[in-house]
């Protein structure tokens, strides 16, 4: 029995509707040194990474939990900053103080913002 094409299409929307509902607005920053880290210590973990913030930080918990990030806009006087792109990255660290609710990795970062910007609006699931 195979599905028709429209039924299909309907539930793509429906789930695309559903994780849209559930993302959570923050911001983000970026970072260039990845190791040590305080989920790997000195093992690398990539490029495509990110550093939790405090109040994500659980005593480390969140460490190797994945989260789709998408740049949603500016918090700063660069104009749109953000590429269209979204990006799943890996917490390897945490980034106590840092301005930012996940601190990416300056290669995750540029994939979905221009990195002038320093600071933009995200949205994130995990």
């Amino acid at each position: 029995m195979t599905i028709p094409k429209s039924i299909v299409l309907i539930i793509g929307v429906v789930a695309t509707l559903f994780s849209i509902a559930l993302a959570t607005p923050g911001t983000a920053t970026f970072y260039t040194n990845y190791v040590p880290s305080a989920c790997y210590g000195n093992t690398p973990q990539g490029t495509i990474i990110a550093a939790a913030s405090d109040p994500l930080w659980n005593n480390g918990a969140i460490c190797g939990k994945t989260f789709n990030v998408t740049c949603t806009g500016p918090t700063n006087p660069v104009p749109h900053p953000c590429t269209g792109k979204s990006i799943v990255v890996k917490i390897v660290d945490h980034c106590p103080g840092c301005g930012g609710t996940l601190d990416l990795s300056k290669e995750a970062f540029s994939t979905i913002a221009n990195p002038v910007a320093g600071v933009i609006k995200i949205d994130y699931v995990q």
